[in-house]
């Protein structure tokens, strides 16, 4: 059984990953900053978004690769873990900006509500409800 769902969701979290690694490595080398954030509080940011990625989403693709292995799959579960995806670019670029900011807030609601929702999903489906 092939999951296409989690396969193209995994490879947009590698792709993200690398995005993040970028990101932080160019404010590394514009600041002469070998190892830790070098006490600049833009790159910390940067160092933590990147975990905060890496903490949340393996749970996404557990939960979509048992959902679409259930064979109760449909397209939403694909657009369910785009708009997550998007949430955690979303926080990401935020987490850029020194002070609250609808980017960092949005991208922490849409990776709270995914994750929930698909949980719910999972709970529903093995109970037999959906």
């Amino acid at each position: 059984m092939i999951l296409q769902t989690t396969l193209c969701l995994a490879a947009a979290a590698g792709v993200i990953t690398f995005w993040h690694i970028v990101r932080i490595g160019q404010l590394r080398m514009r600041e002469k900053v070998l190892f830790g954030d070098g006490g600049h509080e833009r790159l910390g940011r940067r160092m933590r978004a990147q975990p905060n990625f890496v903490e949340s989403t393996p749970f996404l693709l557990i939960l979509v690769a048992a959902i679409e292995m259930t064979g109760k799959a449909g397209p939403w579960l694909a657009i369910a873990g785009s708009i997550f995806m998007l949430g955690r670019v979303a926080h990401a670029l935020g987490m850029d900006i020194g002070k609250p900011n609808l980017l960092r807030v949005g991208g922490v609601i849409i990776t709270v509500l995914t994750l929930l929702g698909l949980s719910v999903m999972a709970l529903l489906i093995a109970l037999g409800r959906f």
